[in-house]
């Protein structure tokens, strides 16, 4: 049972995110010859001000 676990900044549509998960679903089947079915995708969203690279946030960062 493949798991794929995916974090991103937070911000994008309903549909941009259920477009992700088919198409990580699709990639889990195709490459691996994994069963639809056991395929688990879990996507984690996370504030633009919780995640930060070299001490800026990217909330920050889309400020400047």
């Amino acid at each position: 049972m493949p798991l794929i676990d995916v974090t991103l900044v937070a911000g994008r549509t309903p549909e941009e995110l259920r477009t992700l998960i088919s198409r990580l679903t699709d990639a889990a089947e195709e490459a691996i010859g994994a069963p639809r079915p056991s395929i688990r995708v879990i996507l984690r969203e996370v504030p633009a001000a919780h995640w930060a690279a070299g001490d800026v946030t990217i909330e920050e960062r889309n400020q400047e």
